[in-house]
């Protein structure tokens, strides 16, 4: 495993945004965007980071941001380093693995949600109205409950520290537009169902997954990461089981270690223990080998 990145300061690069996991850098024409190795969870960033996360969490877009190219233009100049601006190769060994140049778009401001098993909030709200953001949901449905077909149930995109809002179809129309809307449900339901086939096939359920987009040159195209451990729901086949909640590869050994410990969800973050980083590390890198068919080099 490679040394820890959890922050970059590259101190002759402009820095655009730092987010929870990511630094974005505006080179002018292009953003620079560096996956660290922070992890979040509920909301909260902890100080410790998690090894190789940006990296897996950069490739497996790329394998994906490949796979998908053909339904929809994405947001990618490159992820090959020595193809990027002069100014960012002195920072080449900490950038190589971990970051890609992008187009500049303006953001679609609701995240893009699909939804093949019911689980997370979706399970609560099916609970209390036999919906999910407005979309009605047959009778009978458990926990991780197969959908009958997936459903698109957008959210507000929120600002850092705040919780997103699942919204209504409807909403989300009044919000960007109908045009926007609907050509925004299609190809993300095409895009998850193709991904959907293709992990199944290597042993993994993609119980749901959220996707960006954004404008550019007039145009919408994907945006932001793709089918990450850290934006979707991956659950190994061979566990399985409708009823009860599944043991997902992501942030998993993180959650359960805040929740033992009655981590109140809130800043400051506790003290995560070696045994759940390193635990953490594994899933993720599991996650990398079943989509990709390969380790992380």
């Amino acid at each position: 495993m490679n040394n820890i990145i959890t922050e970059t300061n590259f101190e002759d690069l402009k820095l655009y945004h730092r987010g929870k996991v990511r630094d974005v850098y505006d080179l002018g024409n292009a953003f620079l965007i560096v996956a660290t190795d922070r992890i979040s969870a509920f909301d909260v960033v902890f100080n410790e980071g998690i090894p190789d996360k940006g990296k897996i969490l950069t490739q497996i877009s790329k394998y994906w941001f490949e796979l998908t190219k053909n339904i929809i233009e994405n947001h990618i100049i490159s992820f090959e380093v020595e193809e990027y601006p002069t100014e960012c190769l002195k920072y080449k060994n900490i950038l190589f693995g971990r970051s890609m140049l992008v187009k500049k778009t303006k953001p679609i401001l609701i995240e893009a949600v699909i939804r093949g098993y019911l689980s997370g909030s979706g399970w609560n709200e099916y609970k209390n109205s036999n919906s999910v953001c407005g979309v009605k949901l047959e009778n009978g449905l458990l926990d991780s409950s197969k959908l009958s077909e997936p459903i698109f149930t957008p959210a507000t995109k929120e600002a850092a520290g705040k919780h997103d809002e699942n919204i209504s179809f409807e909403r989300m129309k009044e919000i960007v537009g109908i045009e926007t809307s609907e050509f925004v449900k299609h190809k993300g339901i095409e895009i998850y169902n193709l991904a959907y086939k293709h992990a199944l096939e290597n042993g993994i359920i993609i119980a749901d997954t959220k996707m960006e987009f954004g404008f550019y040159e007039n145009k919408i195209i994907l945006i932001d990461e793709l089918l990450t451990p850290d934006s979707s729901r991956f659950w190994p086949m061979d566990e399985y089981q409708s009823g009860r909640t599944q043991k997902s590869l992501d942030k998993q050994f993180v959650r359960e270690y805040l929740i033992s410990i009655n981590f109140n969800k809130k800043p400051p973050a506790p003290k995560l223990p070696q045994i759940v980083i390193e635990n953490t590390s594994k899933i993720y890198h599991k996650a990398y080998k079943l989509i990709t068919g390969r380790d992380l080099n």
